[in-house]
């Protein structure tokens, strides 16, 4: 029954719209077809004026409400320098928006159709196509030129001493694996990846430098204030993206191809809730990329705090080679020597 009543509600504004067409021509024919296209062209012509004025306003409406408060500042270094070419483009397009804009609109307004002005043929004009070319083309190879910097800045070599953070996506969640005291990933295998055996990312058990690694499922994912940090990103199935907004960061996680990327997060959650005044606040990770139906609840929430504050959390963490040898042990069968039989004391 909705269905219908959808069909017939679209079916009859249609008739609506076409009854009003037929009209409009019919009146055109009793008042005369140019005097008709006259007064439209003149009502068009204002119309567009008012729609230039009102979008400017809502422009300016919109970007003062809305003007750092969807993410707030930005919380790592790389952050600030993205920011910065940001708002440098923005207000670069902003001024040829504004003159390109106004004159469009303008134009349609002060030059509409008149009988007293006849249109004017300018076919070409070398020295304007030059320009309108060459100063768009040089702004556009400068502005690409900073994002490339950045983009290398970022995917480059991280500094000496940074942490190290491997990032895996899958449907539809994030795990993460950090090396254990002696500072190196172990080596992984996919074909040993087998998550009923209590080894999700395929990590070799036989090479050593697996046997303190650190497996987070399930958790916030740590990082350490003021100190650089290395992600290597990866996916288990479909490409995926690991996106940190609030540090201006995104990154492709890609099955069988690893990607990095690293920054410095500059302030710790508990600085960012008292910036934002919102006790609720937390640094996200979430999926850049539709990866299928569960994409929109990829998310992940990220801990930025001082480095005393993740040691002793990391202190409580166990690693994953641990777990699995422990499970893999058999029950310990209990030891009946020590008993000795009742009727052994009573000889006695």
């Amino acid at each position: 029954m909705q269905t219908f009543f959808i069909v017939a509600i679209l079916v009859l504004g249609f008739l609506i719209t076409f009854q009003i067409a037929k009209a409009s021509e019919y009146v055109a024919v009793l008042r005369g077809e140019e005097r008709s296209r006259k007064q439209s062209n003149k009502i068009n012509a204002f119309m567009l004026l008012m729609f230039l004025i009102i979008g400017l306003i809502g422009v300016y409406y919109c970007n003062e409400k809305l003007k750092g408060k969807i993410l707030g500042a930005p919380a790592s270094d790389h952050g600030v320098l993205v920011d910065r070419m940001l708002y440098i483009t923005l207000a670069l397009t902003f001024v040829v928006f504004i003159i390109t804009q106004v004159a469009l609109f303008w134009f349609s307004f002060k030059y509409q159709e008149s009988d007293n002005r006849k249109a004017f043929y300018y076919p070409h004009n070398t020295k304007l196509e030059l320009i309108w070319t060459v100063i768009p083309a040089i702004t556009l190879t400068v502005l690409v030129g900073f994002g490339i910097f950045y983009w290398f800045k970022i995917t480059g070599k991280a500094p000496k001493g940074a942490m190290e953070v491997e990032v895996i996506g899958s449907q539809f969640k994030w795990e993460y694996r950090y090396p254990g005291k002696d500072g190196v990933f172990g080596k992984k295998y996919f074909k040993k990846t087998d998550e009923a055996k209590g080894n999700p990312l395929g990590q070799i058990w036989e090479d050593p430098a697996n046997h303190d690694d650190i497996y987070i499922a399930g958790e916030d994912l740590h990082l350490v204030v003021n100190k650089p940090v290395k992600l290597i990103i990866g996916a288990k199935d479909v490409i995926h993206d690991v996106g940190l907004a609030h540090f201006r960061m995104k990154m492709d996680a890609v099955p069988g191809i690893p990607t990095t990327m690293w920054f410095t997060p500059t302030k710790t959650t508990k600085q960012m809730k008292e910036e934002t005044g919102n006790d609720k606040f937390v640094y996200e990770i979430s999926c850049d990329q539709m990866c299928g139906k569960g994409h929109t609840g990829m998310r992940g929430t990220i801990v930025v705090e001082t480095q005393e504050e993740f040691d002793a959390w990391m202190a409580g963490k166990k690693p994953q080679y641990a777990t699995v040898m422990d499970a893999a042990k058999p029950a310990v069968a209990k030891d009946t020597t020590a008993v000795k039989p009742v009727a052994a004391v009573l000889n006695k």
